[in-house]
């Protein structure tokens, strides 16, 4: 069995923490702090760290500092759009696929949705949220889809976890699942389009609402 190597490991704990904002923006990163909390020398967490400041989410001044990014606004609206064009064509190529058994396997996963938001657990939530998503792209044919969709949109995930404890949020969402999930049983492209641009239009628009009540957490945009 391949063990991965020391770097990847630390890049893949800490974009967890970042996206999930565990590490807040803004927040100062010491490599010496994390070379002794995780046991390791300074390659690796330096490695993780270049490929985290490749996607945004940390900023390196030489000489000065390490920081977690801010979320970028016009990079998390950008990513939205690029997940946006991908998943309306993948979400109609699955509608023209898609089997029994993956219906099923779909109603399965909105059903965990359920008792995970009646449990109130946020974090599992979104991730069960990404698996359906993910699946999905997976029927309609086009599984790197989602690679894509996921490096696209980072910033727009950390915007995700602001917007997860507005009240009715979730069950809203569970009940747009829900209409994707109907739209692919009918083998319908266009009610499958519909459903999920409503899905994804109308959680950006509650993401967007929360940059005014939470403008310390996002970067200065230029004019």
């Amino acid at each position: 069995m391949k063990v991965a190597p020391k770097s990847e490991l630390i890049y893949g704990s800490l974009r967890q923490a970042i996206v999930h904002l565990e590490m807040q923006p803004g927040a100062v990163i010491s490599e010496k702090d994390l070379c002794v909390e995780l046991g390791v020398s300074r390659t690796p967490v330096r490695e993780a760290l270049q490929r985290l400041a490749e996607e945004g989410l940390v900023d390196i001044f030489p000489h000065s500092g390490t920081y977690v990014s801010r979320i970028s606004f016009t990079v998390a609206e950008e990513g939205f759009v690029i997940r946006r064009a991908l998943e309306i064509e993948s979400v109609r190529k699955a509608a023209t696929l898609i089997k029994d058994a993956h219906i099923a396997e779909l109603d399965t996963m909105v059903a965990g949705m359920r008792t995970l938001l009646a449990n109130n657990t946020l974090d599992r939530y979104l991730d069960a949220d990404d698996a359906l998503h993910g699946r999905i792209a997976a029927i309609s044919g086009y599984p790197r889809i989602w690679k894509f969709i996921t490096l696209a949109k980072v910033h727009l995930d950390r915007m995700r976890q602001l917007s997860a404890p507005v009240p009715g949020h979730l069950a809203m969402v569970t009940e747009q699942h829900e209409a994707i999930v109907k739209a692919l049983k009918n083998r319908s492209a266009d009610q499958a389009e519909l459903a999920m641009r409503i899905h994804l239009d109308s959680s950006f628009a509650v993401m967007a609402n929360m940059y005014e009540d939470k403008i310390a957490l996002f970067e200065r945009e230029e004019d």
